[in-house]
């Protein structure tokens, strides 16, 4: 029997420990460490992967869209700035940059626009003062007539008549006659196309009055407010909620947009809704600021027309005749104004109290 230190065979252990004799290095120590194999394709199954799911751009023609289309827009012009929409059987344009050009381009057809370029050729011996006369004269007798009511709804008994009212006298018609002979076929015949445009200005003149009179403060500030601010203020509200939200071309042409290629001869629906609150053109977009410096609508174009002379000074004379008539006119308690429409759009009713 040996006197040596009893001693483990070197090929008796399988757990490899570290052998701490001074001079030899464990090779077990030095070897890399190695992630697990990823599965390869193989025989086997692949592996289940969830389907991918597509978005389908929304439309504003949804049932419950017309609530709030502002936040179907939103949609379309981040994710879907050119797609076709099988209920307006149109292709739609929603971003700023596409819907101004594509207003005036002439590879879109054009059809009727209050201001655009063909409007001046055709109007040529308007005779603006005489405009500002009947727009103010029949804004101070529609004010009168509801003045002293416990109630009232400057829908139907301001708005209605107004933009009526104004063509009437500007083409000599009685008062009590300009309802029954101005208001449909008989006003393109007795004003011309674009000032007999009296929806659209009905529409645009509930909104502006709607937008003054549900914030007490701008209520305050338009009372006696100079007419450049009233100016300042109506076009502020042509941009953040249109009269008209949806406007018709078609293309003559393949034309080049900011999300793809317009083929040719294709309806193409323009959201005029959605060009106003377009982030890419206007600073904080949903909210109504007049004295913002980045001004513009799309409702009426740039170009001289009756019609958008009238809808400006309707506008203007509106807020001094209500407010001479009514100094404390207010919204009716608890009513607040809603919108509805989608191709148009404007509050069905704007329940006042005359007396405050």
């Amino acid at each position: 029997m040996s006197d040596q230190p009893n001693r483990t065979p070197h090929h008796a252990p399988h757990h490899h420990a570290p052998d701490r004799r001074a001079g030899r290095r464990d090779p077990w120590a030095e070897l890399p460490t190695m992630a697990p194999a990823r599965p390869g394709p193989g025989p086997g199954p692949a592996p289940h992967r969830r389907p991918e799911v597509r978005r389908v751009a929304p439309s504003p023609l949804e049932p419950g869209a017309g609530r709030d289309p502002y936040r179907v827009y939103r949609v379309l012009r981040e994710e879907f700035p050119l797609t076709h929409d099988p209920l307006l059987q149109a292709w739609v344009l929603s971003r700023y940059a596409d819907v101004a050009s594509a207003l005036t381009d002439a590879r879109f057809t054009h059809g009727h626009r209050p201001g655009d370029p063909p409007c001046a050729e055709t109007h040529t011996d308007v005779d603006e003062a005489e405009l500002r006369a009947v727009a103010e004269r029949t804004a101070f007798v529609l004010a009168r007539r509801i003045a002293d009511r416990p109630r009232a709804d400057l829908v139907a008994d301001f708005c209605h008549w107004l933009p009526a009212g104004t063509v009437a006298a500007a083409v000599g018609v009685p008062y009590r006659d300009m309802m029954r002979l101005v208001r449909g076929r008989a006003a393109s015949a007795l004003a011309g196309q674009c000032t007999a445009q009296i929806a659209v200005r009905e529409k645009a003149l509930a909104g502006f009055l709607a937008d003054v009179l549900t914030d007490p403060e701008r209520t305050a500030a338009l009372r006696d407010a100079p007419a450049g601010l009233v100016a300042r203020a109506w076009t502020e509200s042509l941009r953040r909620e249109p009269p008209v939200q949806v406007v018709m071309r078609r293309t003559r042409g393949e034309i080049r947009v900011s999300g793809g290629t317009l083929p040719a001869g294709a309806p193409v629906a323009l959201l005029i809704g959605a060009a106003g609150r377009d982030p890419e053109r206007f600073r904080a977009p949903d909210r109504y600021d007049p004295f913002r410096d980045d001004l513009g609508q799309l409702t009426y174009g740039a170009g001289y027309c009756p019609a958008v002379t009238l809808a400006a000074l309707e506008a203007e004379y509106a807020l001094r005749a209500l407010f001479q008539a009514m100094p404390r006119l207010r919204l009716a308690d608890g009513f607040r104004p809603e919108r509805a429409g989608v191709i148009t759009r404007a509050p069905r009713s704007l329940m006042v109290l005359p007396g405050g």
